[in-house]
């Protein structure tokens, strides 16, 4: 099954709708890391539904959702970008159980709140919170588009360690071309009898068929989609300096060189004292490569 994306709408009414499904992409971040199977779940989950947001806002930059919770996941973040390309991570809290198995959600976050970024190639980043009030992720996803886009929306989730998948409806505000009343009610209604296991392992467009033989549908071509991280030299380079000058020369004091890498693709970064004081000396320098 392959890692796509896939926009639907249907005809004369003003409801649209999208559907993902993800498999390598999903092998890939969990691949990097060892999280306990409910993490790996909900991380799947988180997964499908920014790359469902990214393509819903049509954002040309990228999209980053964080959970941020005070449960024994401390924090949750996937990120997509225009491209296609995803990634995740998750954090357990410093000396928290282990979740079990079938731990749920809140099990997992505890109260706390999402925050969504979008950060557009041009223009100026926007940040929204929405607070961790409902019981599944999707739940608390829901919230924020009726809290801060205020067009109602509705997500259905699934991962099971192996694939992730995700579907999308949403009513847009301009009722004009809307030629059914009920839509909205009865595209929500028919969604919700979609099985997890129908969601993780059937096409994409029997899904829709499955759910909407009897509704005109309007298919669009699939995007595909794929795990890529977003990290350089530079990002790198960058973040270090936030730690300030005194910081990095003690580190450098006592270790005598800095090694650090990308949580969410573990690429190594090296730095020897001498580009630590030429990143200080001149933090708009090009980050020097390494042959």
């Amino acid at each position: 099954m392959s890692d796509q994306i896939q926009r639907f709408l249907f005809d004369h009414t003003n409801v649209r709708g999208e559907i993902v499904t993800l498999s390598s992409a999903y092998h890939e971040v969990l691949d990097r890391h060892a999280y306990p199977p409910a993490v790996n779940q909900l991380l799947g989950e988180l997964l499908a539904a920014v790359a469902l947001l990214t393509d819903t806002v049509k954002l040309d930059g990228t999209m980053s959702i964080e959970v941020r919770g005070q449960g024994v996941v401390s924090l949750m973040m996937a990120e997509s970008n225009p491209g296609g390309e995803l990634r995740a991570i998750a954090r357990i809290a410093d000396g928290g159980d282990l979740p079990s198995e079938h731990a749920s959600f809140r099990d997992l976050v505890g109260d706390g709140q999402i925050v969504i970024t979008l950060d557009p190639r041009d223009g100026n980043r926007y940040q929204g919170i929405v607070a961790l009030d409902h019981e599944t992720l999707s739940g608390c996803l829901e919230a924020y588009f009726s809290q801060s886009e205020q067009l109602p929306t509705r997500l259905w989730l699934a991962a099971d360690g192996e694939r992730a998948g995700g579907l999308l409806l949403q009513r847009l505000p301009d009722a004009s071309q809307n030629q059914d009343v009920d839509a909205w009610e009865r595209s929500v209604h028919l969604a919700d009898t979609i099985k997890t296991d129908e969601l993780l392992g059937l096409e994409q467009r029997e899904v829709l068929y499955r759910l909407y033989h009897e509704e005109t549908v309007r298919v669009f071509e699939p995007k595909a989609l794929r795990f890529g991280c977003t990290c350089s030299r530079e990002r790198m380079s960058n973040g270090l300096l936030t730690l300030g000058g005194d910081e990095l020369r003690d580190i450098l004091r006592e270790q005598g060189e800095i090694d650090t890498q990308c949580h969410f693709c573990h690429t190594k970064y090296h730095y020897t004292a001498a580009e630590i004081e030429s990143l200080l000396a001149d933090p708009d320098a090009p980050a020097p490569t390494i042959h």
